[in-house]
């Protein structure tokens, strides 16, 4: 069966949560291949409503098998607390892995985030403060702590002490802050060691073993293209790949089993935090988008932090489905549209009193300025379609430029937040 990806195009709050959720019922695994506690996937079901921020969004289908992969900053905290809310709120125990050899992010990174982002002040890169660039950080210079390392006590303080060394420095003589006391750290991490042990396993062989008996995978990736830091509006990014690309790499499974890659595209823009951001809306139209977007308002599912907002930014929807390879889009919050007279499209970008189809690097893009065209809106709820016929024209013509202007068919368009307002675009 191989492997879907589901990726965001944009910059991230696309609606990659509601889509692997509603595509987890047809498969078997379901995994989180990269980033960390840094973005939440917004899901809506009979449960309720949840913002998922560690966990794949397969947990709320007994029997699948959800997956923590090797290239994912586990954030230990964070899953527990979600663990314990799902129980909390009658969800089924889900059934879950987490690579041994993934990697933990640790309350001293979350530290180091937040005093960097106090340091910077207005040059500030708008961290959500999770700690995420500080464990890219350690992971890379080899200082990271694999989870499996928590069952060996031994190992684990030899691991601490080289992981700090370089830190105390940095909180002491850069930000003035005593350094974590080290065996308070370790107490602390061999009980949080005790509460993973059952989930750890070699994630990479299931993973492998399944395919061969020909089992479905969802691989979930996290934050947009536009995100990525080496295609992406850098330095304004994350600190992890947010491609398919990096799918095979993050959840271990081999690149030739990503057979599908469905990118995830929210109609119109929006994106939490800092860097250029072309066909921004400011003031009360802004606001006015905001409040009608996503699932009770566009808002950050991690930070709650009002989200920027912005018309449908063709050039970077176009670039994001390219670098991704995208084999079909999923088409999101379209539903959210109906209260206008007419919908205004960024079609192309002006830099220096030229026109360009093309997504530049950061220091052009944040000189660029939107080419407008506008589209006459439907006027009325969409939200009960489930097919494409049951559109109004006006809103069938929005889809078919949303495809045409990005050369990728559209298979899903989602007009609502639950899983049943899904129209499949079987054509």
């Amino acid at each position: 069966m191989g492997v879907q990806a589901i990726v965001g195009a944009q910059w991230g709050d696309e609606g990659k949560g509601k889509m692997t959720d509603l595509l987890a019922e047809n498969a078997d695994w379901i995994v989180r291949y990269q980033g960390g506690s840094n973005a939440g996937h917004t899901i809506m079901n009979e449960y309720g409503k949840f913002a998922l921020h560690m966990l794949p969004s397969g947990v709320f289908h007994p029997g699948k098998s959800n997956v923590i992969g090797p290239g994912a900053a586990l954030d230990a905290d964070s899953l527990l607390a979600e663990l314990d809310e799902l129980e909390r709120r009658g969800v089924p125990k889900p059934k879950l892995y987490i690579s041994d050899r993934a990697q933990l992010v640790l309350p001293v990174h979350r530290l180091l985030d937040r005093l960097e982002e106090e340091r910077l002040g207005g040059r500030s890169f708008g961290s959500t403060r999770k700690g995420i660039a500080p464990f890219y950080a350690d992971k890379y210079a080899k200082l990271g702590l694999q989870v499996s390392e928590l069952l060996d006590e031994t190992r684990l303080a030899e691991r601490l002490e080289r992981l700090m060394e370089p830190k105390r420095v940095l909180l002491e003589h850069l930000y003035g802050q005593p350094a974590p006391d080290l065996s308070g750290m370790a107490a602390e991490l061999l009980e949080t060691g005790r509460r993973l042990a059952p989930f750890l396993a070699d994630t990479t062989a299931l993973l492998q073993h399944a395919l061969r008996r020909g089992e479905r995978i969802l691989a979930e990736g996290q934050l947009g293209a536009l995100r990525d830091p080496d295609h992406g509006i850098y330095p304004f990014s994350t600190s992890s790949s947010t491609l398919a690309g990096y799918a095979p790499v993050g959840a271990g499974v081999p690149a030739r089993e990503i057979t599908e890659v469905l990118a995830v595209v929210k109609v119109y823009s929006s994106c939490v935090g800092a860097g250029p951001f072309v066909s921004e809306l400011h003031d009360a139209e802004a606001e006015e988008l905001r409040r009608r977007g996503g699932s009770g308002g566009e808002y950050g599912a991690t930070t709650g932090r009002p989200r920027r907002m912005g018309w449908f930014d063709v050039t970077a929807a176009r670039y994001g489905c390219q670098v991704q390879g995208a084999t079909g889009i999923a088409l999101t919050n379209l539903d959210v549209l109906g209260y206008l007279d007419e919908i205004p499209v960024c079609v192309q970008y002006e830099i220096d009193g030229e026109r360009t189809d093309e997504f530049p690097v950061t220091g052009r893009l944040q000189r660029a300025k939107p080419v407008l065209t506008n589209l006459p809106g439907w006027r009325c709820d969409i939200s009960r379609a489930r097919t494409l016929a049951d559109l109004p024209r006006e809103a069938r013509s929005y889809v078919e430029l949303v495809e045409q202007a990005l050369g990728v068919p559209v298979q899903y368009v989602s007009v609502g937040p639950e899983r049943g307002q899904t129209i499949f675009c079987h054509r």
